[in-house]
């Protein structure tokens, strides 16, 4: 998992944890994502410009007066030395705030091929907010580790982002086989945790497993809606979608640290499967229809090891 150098921090497997430098240096991947504005504005429903013509917040630029403008905007200075008379433009800034929701408990310590959904989670959280920040726009966060849940109001600030990315890659340290979920973290929870931010105008993006949330969740995040938009990114890994059929020759039991399943024979993968994938059809189309109210698109994402590529995509990159 890790081991310790003499005088040194301590060096992690980048497939199992993620470390705080590691967060840093996705700044620069964020730059990808950039000049995208049309495709991922509409995704992250962040900074919208519109033309104001009269008193504005930011100067746009000086341009010939025509019929029908404000007189209040003349650039007399201008005017004068130019000898015609020249209006200045001024560009409304409708910026707002996103709230990044980041799930660093049990359940999302695991992976079967490559990336735990926890390192894929905390990079992909951490990628948007680097875009978001470019992007001049106010940035929270609330942050679900195994033993609790912090949130942080929206700002501009590096320092204050830098100060949360340090404390999801602690969340994320934290992890480890013999982690349990205190009852104060339920998805149920981490939607309270949002409700008291009192989000209105807001993009709230939830990145998670979704495991765990209940039909009073939805209409949580229904009511959420009314005033600000949601965004789902959800990580999967295969093997909680199907179980291959090689491990009917061998038998394996599978938990989750409370309950077990042995698998030792085709029949019992078989109904495994089954049940497997209709809970992930419902999931899919539950978090969809949820989607659709605000003509967003669900982003689902692996633990293959191409989750930030798999996120650029989806946001128009290459």
């Amino acid at each position: 998992m890790s081991n310790m150098k003499e005088g040194k921090s301590p060096v992690f497997d980048p497939r199992i944890y993620c470390d705080y430098p590691q967060l840093v240096r996705l700044q620069a991947q964020g730059e990808r994502m950039l000049g995208l504005e049309k495709h991922s504005a509409s995704i992250l429903s962040g900074r919208h410009a519109s033309q104001f013509r009269g008193r504005g917040l930011n100067f746009e630029e000086l341009r010939h007066y025509q019929f029908g403008d404000d007189i209040r905007n003349v650039d007399w200075k201008t005017t004068r030395r130019m000898g015609k008379p020249y209006v200045r433009c001024y560009t409304e800034e409708k910026d707002q705030n996103v709230i990044l929701c980041v799930d660093q408990r049990c359940k999302m310590f695991f992976s079967s091929v490559e990336t735990m959904k926890s390192v894929a989670a905390a990079e992909v959280a951490s990628l948007l907010a680097w875009r978001i920040l470019k992007d001049g726009d106010r940035l929270g966060w609330i942050i679900a580790g195994c033993d609790q849940i912090v949130s942080s109001k929206a700002s501009r600030c590096k320092p204050e982002l830098l100060r949360n990315l340090k404390q999801l890659s602690e969340a994320n340290q934290a992890l480890n086989l013999q982690s349990m979920d205190a009852p104060e973290v339920s998805f149920s929870h981490i939607l309270r945790s949002a409700s008291r931010l009192n989000l209105k105008a807001s993009t709230l993006v939830i990145v998670s497993d979704w495991s765990d949330y209940n039909d009073q969740d939805l209409k949580c995040l229904l009511h959420l809606q009314r005033h600000n938009n949601v965004l789902s990114i959800i990580i999967n890994d295969p093997l909680e979608l199907s179980i291959p059929d090689a491990m009917q020759h061998k038998p394996w039991v599978m938990g989750d640290g409370v309950h077990q399943l042995q698998l030792d024979s085709r029949t019992k993968i078989v109904k495994t499967n089954q049940q497997l994938l209709k809970q992930s059809k419902i999931k899919r189309q539950q978090l969809s229809r949820l989607m659709a109210v605000q003509h967003l698109p669900l982003l689902a994402l692996d633990t293959g090891g191409q989750h930030l590529m798999q996120l650029i995509r989806a946001m128009g990159g290459r």
